[in-house]
């Protein structure tokens, strides 16, 4: 007897329907698993197994052939437990009602039959919304509030493989399952310590990191050790403003599809800061692997990657964000083809002037040869310190600003600045692909970054004196243009231009002894 069961399997944050064709005919008592299948679903026999008699149910003697059609592309992962399982019931004819061919079954099998929650079900239920006409997935518990976040979708939590063949038979009711999903955005943001007005002095580095979240734009800070770099990139994520509700969305089918969303905590309504060590693999930062994952820069997806002590990364690691920086999103590309993952980071890196740290320092002597510093300094290239649209210097702090505290603002304050720049560029680029300044292209530029003749004058000397790049001089367009926003004008002054160049003084490579 043949039993289709519906499912559903991923390909990178993209998925297709999964027919689980269930054959048991005469022969050798046995289990074959057919479809490209990896090694978890390979081992899917035996819990499957398992499940089957442990939940009180016979499991057939006969020669079962299961067939995951397609049968041409890859399948990966244990979300095929449940269809299989249901599928060789029905084909059993231990199933008195033949409508489960109106679900989608996704879910890992435990030995005793209980249902184990699986990575990846909210891009599922998205692309079984998307894509089919199927409405009404059965989904373990754990991933309930997870898949409830798609609207259209009706979900059916269950916790075992009894409770679903019990359902399929009538014997049992499931309720749809629903969450408030205003109430997961409108969740305060993360307990943290971390505010600004800590960080005593540093007012033109505060700035700098002001601007760079009102407009997404790429940061580096470069100061000694002990300057507070690190300090005040860690309190960048409350100054960041909140995501909509289809950035949240976006970054948790990431999160999903990695395994790393937190029991309790199936929606991600927060930025992520994501700081990787300086020795992640390439792999790591960018993604991949034999079943490849997203990498570092996925995960920062809308939010902050922060890379510190930034000449210490591997080059090769270095050069594979250059292409990311510039499109937002990263291709992984295999064998059985190619998967593609978004990745529209604000990169934020910090490092030191020279190997020991205190090149220009001017209570501490550095002790570094020019051969050591320009060694130290080409570490990161010239196409990737291009692609950073502020390079700001952080110095050794003096006593007298250390004590001083009555000029700070806290993080709430600063960020109703940044929201109210967001929100101008939100209106500006309505309808369009466009976030933040920072993801402006050439047109854009040209349509919303008009300079009067002396804006013009100044980046003319900045081009010739700084030798900047034509990337750097678009670069000066977009920030001059979020700084104007903060600022809540319409046009682009001779003020905003300067400011915009002065975060631009690092672009030459630096001389030793300057």
């Amino acid at each position: 007897m043949l039993a289709v069961i519906k499912s559903f399997a991923l390909k990178g944050l993209e998925g297709y329907l999964v027919d689980v064709e269930v054959d048991i005919s005469n022969g050798l008592p046995g289990l074959e698993i057919v479809g490209l299948p990896d090694t978890a679903v390979k081992e899917s026999r035996e819990r499957v197994r398992a499940a089957i008699r442990n939940s009180g149910m016979d499991y057939p003697l006969g020669r079962i052939t299961v067939n995951l059609a397609p049968a041409d592309t890859k399948k990966e992962g244990p979300v095929f437990d449940l269809p299989i399982a249901v599928g060789i019931l029905a084909a059993s004819g231990q199933l008195m009602n033949e409508n489960f061919g109106k679900y989608v079954f996704l879910g890992e099998l435990s030995l005793d039959g209980s249902a184990r929650g699986v990575t990846g079900v909210l891009p599922s239920v998205m692309g079984i919304i998307e894509k089919t006409c199927f409405q009404e997935v059965i989904v373990p518990d754990d991933n309930a509030d997870e898949a409830a976040l798609v609207t259209g979708a009706k979900i059916l939590p269950v916790n075992s493989l009894a409770q679903v063949v019990a359902f399929l038979d009538g014997r049992a009711v499931i309720k749809a399952h629903k969450v408030n999903i205003n109430e997961m955005m409108m969740r305060n943001r993360e307990n943290c310590s971390d505010d600004m007005a800590e960080v005593n002095g540093h007012y033109r580095v505060k700035r700098a990191l002001e601007v760079a979240a009102a407009g997404g734009h790429n940061i580096l800070m470069t100061g000694p050790p002990g300057s507070g770099k690190t300090m005040m990139a860690r309190r960048l994520r409350q100054i960041v403003p909140q995501m909509t509700l289809p950035e949240a969305l976006e970054v948790t089918k990431i999160y999903s599809v990695a395994g790393l969303l937190k029991g309790g905590q199936p929606l991600l309504p927060e930025r992520p800061f994501r700081s990787p060590h300086h020795n992640v693999s390439r792999s790591g930062m960018i993604g991949g692997g034999s079943s490849p994952r997203p990498g570092e820069i996925s995960l920062a997806h809308f939010g902050v990657l922060y890379l510190d002590e930034l000449p210490e990364f591997a080059r090769d690691t270095l050069e594979s964000l250059r292409q990311p920086m510039e499109d937002g999103k990263v291709c992984i590309s295999r064998v059985h083809g190619s998967i593609e993952y978004p990745a529209r980071m604000m990169v934020v890196a910090s490092m030191n002037p020279c190997p020991c740290g205190y090149l220009g320092d001017t209570s501490i002597q550095c002790d570094c040869t020019p051969v050591q510093i320009s060694r130290y300094r080409h570490r990161v290239s010239g196409p990737l310190m291009d692609r950073m649209d502020i390079h700001v210097e952080v110095p050794r702090i003096k006593y007298q600003d250390l004590r001083e505290t009555y000029r700070n603002e806290t993080s709430a304050q600063i960020r109703l600045r940044v929201e109210a720049a967001r929100e101008i560029q939100h209106k500006r680029f309505a309808g369009t692909y466009i976030r933040s300044n920072s993801q402006m292209g050439g047109p854009e530029i040209k349509k919303y970054c008009q300079i009067d003749d002396a804006a013009a004058e100044l980046i003319k000397n900045a081009f010739e004196n700084l030798h900047l790049s034509a990337r750097a001089y678009k670069k000066i367009l977009k920030v001059a243009r979020t700084i104007a926003d903060l600022d809540n004008s319409g046009n682009i002054r001779q003020n905003h231009v300067a400011e915009a160049i002065q975060y631009r003084g690092n672009d030459r490579r630096y001389q030793p002894g300057l």
